[in-house]
């Protein structure tokens, strides 16, 4: 008897033990997942600080500034969707700074009907975060060059189009406010799914065991 049952006891045993291995494994990636986005929300509202003069995409990544100067330029619409507002545009234009740098600034959102609508003239004072969205894959469509309307934060090609460096300040303020709502950097778009794949792991650890005993009930009752 138990030589008829051990093949199927060592199968299940091991497939149980490599499940629940990686359901662990997961738990373990939940708990790092959480304290970087804990890190990165604690980054997003610290003080804002002066943009920093050579902004590294690693090191200054949700860094809060304030930065004064000039919006310039045509500004770029990225098609968006928001659960508070429908559909729209991010509104990204140049902005050159008082010290005579060009960067990037993403000014929040318009809705399909004010996109166009005048934005600030004069000096303006922007407080946010710097970002380097990675928003581009491979079924990204290429900006539609009859209508200008983008459909993707592309960065550097952004930056190309405006004449600026590739550093983007995503506003969460804008002294003097123009018709645009900002979207602040947040921690939401950023996935941590590892709990569900933990709970994935450990159901199918249970339908694992529970098939190895009813092959196992099933192989004693044959015999008896």
């Amino acid at each position: 008897m138990l030589r008829k049952i051990f093949f199927p006891l060592l199968l299940g045993i091991v497939g149980c033990g490599v499940l629940v291995a990686l359901g662990v494994w997961q738990v373990q990636r939940l708990a790092w997942k959480s304290a970087i986005l804990d890190q990165i929300s604690a980054t997003i509202v610290a003080p804002p600080v002066t943009l920093p003069a050579d902004a590294d995409p690693v090191a200054d990544e949700y860094l809060p500034v304030t930065v004064s100067g000039q919006i310039t330029g045509q500004p770029l619409s990225v098609l968006v969707s928001t659960a508070e507002n429908g559909a729209g545009y991010r509104t990204i234009t140049g902005f050159r700074t008082d010290d005579g740098g060009d960067i990037v600034a993403d000014l929040g959102f318009l809705s399909l009907d004010d996109r166009g609508a005048a934005l600030p003239v004069g000096p303006v004072t922007l407080t946010g975060n710097l970002l380097w969205p990675d928003e581009v894959d491979d079924w990204t469509p290429e900006p539609d060059a009859a209508t200008g309307i983008w459909f993707a934060r592309d960065l550097p090609a952004m930056a190309a189009a405006l004449n600026a460096e590739p550093v983007l300040v995503v506003a969460r303020q804008i002294d003097p406010a123009g018709p645009t709502q900002p979207m602040p950097v947040g921690v939401d778009g950023i996935p941590n799914d590892h709990l569900g794949y933990a709970i994935t792991w450990f159901m199918l650890a249970i339908g694992w065991a529970l098939m190895t005993g009813l092959l196992i009930h099933r192989t004693t009752r044959k015999d008896a």
